[in-house]
């Protein structure tokens, strides 16, 4: 019952209601919940099942939130036999791979994330900034199309699958680049729903404060290969909190992260937590990829019955 790859969502896959089934389904999946709302000193399971989706959308709730309802998933599968060979997850998510890999106790790394919620909250609302996805145009162009901004600050930040670009920075220079970008012949530019120019130099205060945060944290040695947004190699845990600082202003290169993953014969996957976000990307990454989005128990079991 092993798969090749267990990948974590990122922000903005946050919804109502997320967790609960597990929550109430499975011992491990409540014992994470558990864990996860005495280090973070609310009540997790709350915010997850109660709260509306503008308040879970708030990046000092939906961070938390989404990893919580990751790992608590991520728990079942393990109570359930399911075993992997490597792990990644998409910008929060690789925070979540590093505590599926024991890089970092789950306790610890709730109030990492917590932290990473608060101060990326912060950056975000000190500068009128935002995302927006660019469909149907090759990354060259995209590239140059940012490059070419003469009103502020704007960058290619998430490098999802072919033909899908995500560009962040500040609302009028993401007016420009979107611009430019349907000049190009992008098929659509679609803004985000998010208030943070997440991955670009405007998180660079709040990743400096994150990094100091960790330096008081102790990181072990993975179980197994974690697949980094940086470069799409496995990383190396010597360095984390400097890893870690980059990783908040810097691009995700999931396209890359997952072409390097099928190169080393990790074909199979689970997509382990809220939406199906990543399974979709694979599927226009390669065809021969194989990911299952695993959400609910009956997805666990389903995941548990053909590994």
């Amino acid at each position: 019952m092993t798969y090749g790859f267990a990948l974590f969502p990122g922000q903005g896959a946050q919804h109502p209601g997320m967790g609960k089934e597990v929550y109430e389904a499975s011992a491990a999946a409540r014992a994470v919940f558990d864990c996860a709302s005495q280090a973070a000193g609310l009540d997790v399971a709350q915010l997850c099942f109660s709260s509306t989706l503008d308040e879970l959308s708030r990046t000092i709730h939906s961070q938390i939130a989404i990893f919580t309802h990751s790992m608590a998933v991520y728990a079942a599968l393990q109570e359930a036999g399911v075993t992997f060979s490597a792990c990644a997850g998409f910008s929060l998510g690789e925070y979540t791979a590093l505590a599926a890999a024991g890089v970092i106790s789950l306790a610890d790394a709730v109030q990492i994330v917590c932290k990473r919620g608060q101060v990326m909250q912060r950056a975000a609302d000190a500068v009128e900034g935002g995302m927006a996805a660019v469909l149907g145009l090759d990354d060259a162009a995209v590239e140059q199309a940012c490059a070419q901004v003469t009103d502020g600050l704007v960058r290619p930040v998430n490098y999802n699958c072919p033909g899908q670009l995500v560009i962040a920075g500040e609302r009028r220079a993401i007016e420009q680049a979107v611009q430019l970008c349907r000049q190009a012949g992008a098929r659509r530019a679609v803004p985000l729903a998010v208030s943070g120019a997440f991955h670009t130099p405007l998180m660079q205060a709040a990743a400096a404060e994150l990094r100091d945060y960790l330096q008081s944290f102790t990181f072990s040695s993975p179980s197994m290969p974690v697949y980094s947004n940086l470069d799409g190699r496995p990383l190396q845990v010597d360095g984390l909190p400097e890893h870690l600082e980059r990783h908040m202003v810097s691009p995700v290169r999931w396209k890359a992260l997952m072409q390097n993953g099928l190169a080393a014969g990790l074909s199979t996957g689970c997509e382990i937590g809220p939406g199906k976000t990543l399974t979709g990307f694979a599927k226009k990454i390669d065809k021969s990829l194989s990911i299952t989005p695993v959400e609910t128990m009956d997805d666990v079991r389903a995941a548990s019955a053909t590994a």
